[in-house]
């Protein structure tokens, strides 16, 4: 009988039960030892510099917490460098965007991208603020390559192989956490795992844990086995869990976005037969974790996803960051001084500032982990390792590894300006400068570039064509949250303005109006949309507009009285509507405008409290008293009953179609639904396969896209321009709605990939547009 397919559920059930487990210290170090007294020095209780510089080019950690009522959860939380933000050498904060709130004791370790070792932090939350979580650090130390070397997790990711759910569900019988949508399929490929465990005396361990192929495997419904191969004796997991045996982890398939999160019980078995199942070359690991699964559930990962931890370019750069097998020589060195009985601390200094002993350390160290690994029954353990034990590409030479594996809301913007179909244009971070108030519900964020104020830069000026609109993106309770806005201001300055008006329900302007004040940070995208002039200005352009949609064509006024005007040309008329006289945004400033303008500029309010809706009647008769010249552009904006009036109007007065331009408002909500499992997506240009990613559970096509380095076409990633449009050749896609899509261009299957999701399997040509 085997694990793997002879056992019936009864008999395993059975066969489970009477594993033998281990209960005793005494039990688990006769098995793994003692870590030597050096392993233990290396910890040090304050963050160094060196550990600082590797928060400032870490892009993703792995955090392990408990929920006040005692849940155990991990999860992967970041997704730029220097998302962990340090306070002082003991408290470092980050955003956390989990629904339980941290409570008590926590650990970290930190991913350097191409690099084998790990920063890993142990400590106790110290505050929480919306999903800011402050935490008190404890211990800091790094952690051998072992892990990430054994689950190759920055070796360029295999081609995704399906995995029919139907096939990975039928290898146990009985029912559990294991079953749910996705589970399975996720363990077959997932090769590495983040582990946390507390023990009872208030501290707790996030440790990393690789393998070849599964690094968890299924035994039944509701029971994992994950492999205990040597280490560095310290086993601060299984000491952990024999005074507390609740656990969770999360798990990574390189090239995927999604986690999967587990949490149960775990128990240490040595049982010969169920160890030689997980044998390498004869070689069965010494111990094994067995974990009675209370909870599993495969989810996207905004930090993972950020990251893109495994697109071309994403490892860290040599120069950047401290080789981390030197800095846990100097962490050995420092808590060596503070220790009796270890090693000579002025020994390990004065060893430490020979030149090139850094080097001479890493060879000595890469000679270490091929011999373990092979030792360990790994194969195939090639001699170029690369910087940090896991290579970075680019450094020179092909990348290569130590292991083969064997295959086993608010107001927005339509049209689009120019697509894009490459890497993702890269966000732009800002600062507010000021918070001005225009109207009861509407404020004018005042945006400059984030420049540091030791780099001597001087803000960049922001280019655009007045009328366009910018994408902002915020952290809102630790998840990035995007929407498009129109410039109010004119373009060319070293400032941005945008005016966001207060939607009921609106969770980006409803942030902007209560939390965002001066000094705090943001990231743009843009400028995206073709509402806006031609290159060679008309004569006469006719704006109207309602409540916020005033904002692109205050863009436009702005930049067109800010230059000279031409004899008998320059004219601007403006019909804005607006609720009442303290809802007009700008009123003041379109009061002097017109009055230092006078022929040039004219504005005409329509109070709805007072004079009721601006309907088809009213834009008729405001036209026709203007006498426009034949040439002159229309631009409306505003909700979709007015710019149908507004077109019927121009329609009947014979203006042509190519003089009248509009801009209508969609409402950026989430997406109602969404697929509940992951999805298989296949990307194609004219029938030419481009790629295959799979698209998480809350994840838009697009972000997959990206995430996996395919070549996406897009632009405000908030389905307002329609850059991001493509055919669905194959499956069911759901998106938000409304978006700048036709009626027609939905009935021909065109998607948008920034705000639609998969329902099934679904197949995409980026190029039939």
């Amino acid at each position: 009988m085997t694990w793997e397919n002879k056992a019936t559920s009864d008999v395993r059930e059975n066969r489970l039960s009477a594993l033998r487990r281990l209960t005793t210290v005494d039990e688990v170090e006769t098995t793994v030892g003692r870590p030597a007294s050096a392993v233990m020095l290396k910890q040090i209780s304050t963050l160094d510099e060196g550990c600082r510089t590797v928060l400032a080019r870490c892009p993703v950690a792995a955090f392990g917490y408990r929920d006040a009522d005692g849940t155990s959860r991990t999860t992967f939380i970041g997704g730029t460098p220097g998302f962990a933000r340090v306070h002082s050498p003991t408290r470092i904060s980050f955003s956390l965007p989990e629904p339980g709130d941290p409570y008590g004791p926590v650990s970290l370790f930190f991913l350097l991208p191409g690099v084998g070792e790990i920063l890993r932090v142990n400590g106790s939350v110290a505050a929480r603020k919306g999903a800011e979580t402050s935490v008190d650090i404890a211990e800091a130390y790094v952690h051998c390559a072992q892990a990430v070397l054994r689950s190759r997790l920055w070796q360029p990711p295999a081609p995704a192989e399906p995995v029919d759910p139907a096939t990975a569900a039928a290898e146990f019988a009985s029912d559990g956490p294991l079953r749910r949508p996705g589970v399975a399929e996720f363990l077959a490929a997932a090769p590495f795992l983040a582990l946390s465990t507390w023990d009872s005396s208030g501290g707790s361990d996030t440790s990393p844990r690789g393998d070849r192929r599964e690094v968890a495997r299924i035994l039944d419904g509701r029971t994992l086995v994950v492999p205990d191969r040597k280490g560095n004796k310290r086993a601060d997991t299984l000491h952990n869990l024999l005074r507390d045996d609740r656990l969770s982890f999360a798990a990574l398939v390189p090239g995927r976005t999604g986690v999967l999160h587990v949490r149960g019980r775990g128990a240490i078995t040595d049982d010969p037969a169920l160890l030689e199942t997980m044998a390498l070359r004869g070689m069965p690991p010494h111990l094994a974790l067995l974990i009675d699964v209370e909870h599993a559930e495969v989810t996207g990962n905004d930090a993972v996803a950020r990251s893109r931890l495994w697109t071309p370019g994403a490892h860290v750069d040599r120069g950047t960051v401290p080789d981390l097998m030197a800095l846990a020589g100097e962490h050995l060195a420092a808590g060596s001084a503070a220790a009796e009985g270890g090693p000579p601390a002025f020994l390990l200094k004065a060893v430490g500032a020979v030149p090139g002993m850094t080097r001479l350390l890493r060879l000595v160290m890469n000679r270490a982990y091929r011999s373990g690994l092979r030792k360990e029954g790994y194969e195939d353990v090639n001699e170029d390792v690369g910087p940090g034990a896991g290579g970075r590409p680019g450094a020179g030479g092909r990348r290569r590894g130590f292991l083969r594996r064997r295959p086993a809301d608010d107001g927005g913007t339509e049209d689009g300006g120019t697509g894009n179909a490459g890497p993702e244009k890269p966000l732009r971070e800002v600062r507010i400068a000021e918070v001005r108030r225009e109207t009861p519900s509407a404020v004018t964020l005042v945006l400059e570039d984030l420049v540091p104020e030791d780099a001597g830069a001087n803000p960049g000026s922001f280019d655009f064509r007045p009328g366009q609109f910018f994408t902002l993106v915020a952290d809102i309770d630790g998840r990035p949250v995007r929407r498009a806005y129109s410039a109010s201001s004119a373009p060319g300055s070293s400032r941005l303005e945008v005016t966001v008006k207060h939607v009921e329900g609106g969770r980006f302007s409803t942030h902007v109006h209560r939390s965002l004040r001066a000094g705090d940070r943001l990231a743009v995208r843009g400028p995206s949309g073709a509402f806006h002039a031609p290159p060679q200005p008309p004569d006469e352009i006719v704006l109207v507009a309602a409540g916020s949609g005033v904002t692109p064509m205050m863009s436009m006024i702005r930049a067109r009285l800010a230059v000279r005007p031409r004899p008998g040309r320059d004219r601007i008329a403006l019909l804005y509507s607006s609720r009442s006289a303290d809802e007009i945004i700008f009123a003041d400033e379109l009061t002097r405008l017109v009055k230092d303008n006078p022929g040039r500029l004219s504005v005409t309010h329509v109070l709805t409290s007072r004079d009721g809706r601006l309907d088809a009647d009213g834009v008729r008769r405001w036209v026709t008293g203007l006498s426009p010249a034949p040439g002159a552009h229309y631009y409306t904006c505003g909700p979709g009953p007015l710019m149908d009036a507004v077109q019927g109007v121009l329609t009947g007065l014979g203006v042509p179609d190519e003089l009248v331009h509009q801009e209508h408002y969609t409402s950026g909500a989430d997406t109602g639904t969404a697929a509940t499992v992951p999805q298989r997506m296949n990307v194609e240009e004219d029938g030419r396969p481009v790629g295959t990613v799979v698209v998480e559970p809350g994840q838009t096509l697009l972000d997959a896209g990206l995430a996996a380095g395919l070549r996406m076409p897009y632009s405000c990633t908030v389905g307002n321009c329609g850059d991001c449009m493509v055919r669905l050749r194959g499956g069911e896609v759901t998106q938000n709605e409304p978006n700048c899509l036709t009626p027609q261009q939905k009935a021909d299957g065109y998607v948008l990939t920034c705000v639609g999701c998969p329902l099934s399997k679904v197949t995409l040509d980026i190029a039939d547009q």
